[in-house]
This record gives C-alpha cells, sequence and structure tokens, in this order.
C-alpha cells in the first residue's frame, strides 16, 4: 500500500513514517505540511491511501476531502486529530475512517488494514 502523510508538524511525520515502515506492505510515498503541498503530491503520484491531519493549514477539511476526491477519487483518505470534537467533521467532509491520534498505533495499522482490504475487493 502507497501512502501520503500530511500533517504540518514533522515530528508527527517522522514518527508515523517510521510506525509504517516497520510494516512490510506499507510504503510512504509522499510527506506534506500544508494542503496545498499534499494537493500537488497527489496531483504527481496518486497513492493508495492518505493520512491526513484534520486541521491541515492551508484549506478547511470539506474543501481539501472535495480537492483530494476530484484528484484521485479512489484514494482512500484517514483523518487523524488530537481533538475530541473532529470525529464528526471529518467524517461529515467525507473521510473513509476516523484515528484519534490519541488511540494506540494499532488503531491505526487496523484502520490502514481495513483500507487495504477495501482497495483490493473487486
Amino acid at each position: 500500500m502507497r501512502i501520503t502523510l500530511a500533517d504540518e508538524r514533522r515530528k508527527v511525520r517522522f514518527a508515523l513514517r517510521a510506525l509504517l515502515q516497520r510494516q512490510i506492505d506499507m510504503e510512504v510515498v509522499g510527506e506534506a505540511a500544508t494542503a496545498q503541498e499534499l494537493i500537488a503530491l497527489v496531483e504527481q503520484d496518486v497513492p493508495d491511501l492518505i493520512l491526513v491531519d484534520c486541521e491541515l493549514p492551508g484549506m478547511e477539511l470539506p474543501d481539501l476531502i472535495q480537492a483530494l476526491r476530484t484528484t484521485c477519487p479512489a484514494t482512500m483518505i484517514i483523518a487523524l486529530s488530537g481533538r475530541v470534537d473532529a470525529r464528526h467533521r471529518a467524517q461529515k467532509a467525507g473521510v473513509d475512517i476516523f484515528v484519534s491520534k490519541g488511540e494506540p498505533p494499532e488503531r491505526l495499522l487496523s484502520a490502514i488494514e481495513g483500507c487495504a482490504q477495501r482497495c483490493s475487493s473487486p
């Protein structure tokens, strides 16, 4: 599974990359710190999955998700946030899955595996 990471904080992207690099079937193919960087990345190289922070600077989440769906409609999107109130907003914006940054890493890996299964289903 080819994954693009989008979070304004370098430390968060580093931690996500470190977690995903330990998985045999996951490859981080890009990183973005802003909405504009993310859109430019996926226009050049469409990933299977995008992990995006709900508060990514540069664009409101609903507008960002709409732009991503236009650019890469088959790409799965997992929204991440440390804010408790973000789940409903992310789901309303149209993400496939929401994962709280406060949950154990295994929860994120499980969500990614769920996306991989959806991608491979006919």
